[in-house]
């Protein structure tokens, strides 16, 4: 059950661990310069795609594939072309892409550039299919009891055996209001808000991470600081899709919840809040992934690193100086963990104006030996 303490922070330490589970060795994917990357992902076959959100950087274009070393708009230019037409029929402001069971790629669109109100019709999932790659369906979230004002959405797990279609999981990462878990049916576009403003998909009170000996605060240009509270981020789903994990970016806490609850509409916030499980404390994480083994994978913003949960216990599984701000996770068909680091806490609203990011952002990755869960 739900439990708001939990015991002092402690991991086990590379020093402390046999050779051959000490931390693995970082290779470089890539080195991208330009706008700063928030999600990766890895299809299947092996293709690997970025998303860029508009956060200031102006970014060419909000989905890319990454081919030979080099980004270029995915599935064409038109579509991340934000002169066209209505919101519902370009990327408006891209926070994640997730590769599927079923060849197709999703793009989770926030419809939010800066983080602002949601426009009309930006809000929303896109498949695009993998082998002509061409858009197969857009399911604009525009439910107003579901989408909120202050919503950002900002991740996204699928199971697709359920219902029709199968059902998509997103985390709402408001900073400016409650925290959420949005559930949506595939097939008919549905979708229902759970576990809003719930203390476990909310930042933790009084919050505040040390990132190179610098606590992390809003510090805008001739202002004041103020505290950087950021809700519901990080994603993961179990290899039987029967437990959804999940975090605050701005917490120490990880928890899971069953996922029939989530789905069940006969289930209140209550229902699901009862069976929600702490899982303990935990280093402070943006994004998630999962493997097919059951195991949790976490970054590790506060120490550059990645933390893998097996066994109800974090081990370190990367340390390098290279991991500045690991972003978005995705468990690769060839058994490494590909994630980006983008540097994101050295943005300027964190320096009073001062933009200390240094090109290139890298995607980065490490061999875990395992798949990826594939829900089909």
């Amino acid at each position: 059950m739900f439990r708001p303490g939990f015991a002092a922070f402690a991991l086990v330490l590379p020093a402390s661990l046999p050779a051959q589970q000490r931390p693995a060795p970082v290779e470089v994917v890539a080195e991208l310069r330009g706008a700063m990357p928030t999600g990766v992902t890895v299809a299947p076959n092996g293709r690997i795609f970025v998303n860029y959100p508009q956060w200031g950087d102006n970014a060419p274009f909000a989905v890319g594939e990454l081919k030979n070393g080099k980004v270029t708009a995915y599935p064409d230019v038109a579509t991340n072309d934000g002169a066209r037409g209505a919101a519902r029929d370009h990327f408006v402001s891209v926070q994640s892409v997730v590769a599927d069971s079923a060849n197709r790629l999703w793009v989770l669109d926030t419809g939010a550039p800066k983080f602002s109100a949601p426009v009309a019709g930006g809000a929303k999932l896109v498949a695009i299919d993998l082998a002509t790659n061409r858009i197969v369906k857009t399911l604009v979230l525009d439910q107003p009891d579901v989408v909120l004002p202050t919503t950002y959405l900002n991740d996204v797990r699928f199971d697709l055996r359920q219902g029709a279609q199968g059902v998509a999981y997103i985390t709402d990462s408001s900073m400016k209001g409650p925290g959420g878990l949005i559930v949506v049916d595939l097939a008919t576009g549905k979708a229902t808000r759970r576990l809003s403003g719930h203390a476990s998909t909310m930042p933790d009170p009084g919050f505040v991470p040390t990132v190179e000996g610098q606590a992390i605060m809003n510090r805008p240009a001739g202002g004041a600081p103020s505290p950087w509270r950021v809700a519901t981020d990080g994603i993961a789903i179990s290899p039987d899709g029967g437990t959804l994990y999940y975090c605050a970016l701005s917490s120490r806490h990880f928890y899971s919840v069953p996922t029939a609850l989530l789905r069940d509409p006969t289930k209140s916030d209550a229902d699901i809040a009862a069976a929600i499980q702490d899982l303990g404390p935990k280093a402070p994480s943006d994004g998630l992934s999962e493997d097919s083994k059951g195991n949790i994978y976490a970054g590790d913003y506060e120490n550059g690193a990645i933390r893998r949960y097996s066994a109800a216990r974090w081990t370190t599984i990367a340390k390098d100086p290279r991991i500045l701000w690991p972003d978005t996770l995705s468990v690769g068909t060839d058994g490494w963990l590909y994630f980006t680091s983008n540097q994101l806490h050295r943005q300027a609203n964190f320096h009073g104006g001062r933009d200390l990011r240094k090109q290139p952002y890298q995607v980065l990755r490490i061999r875990i030996s395992t798949g990826p869960v594939l829900l089909k």
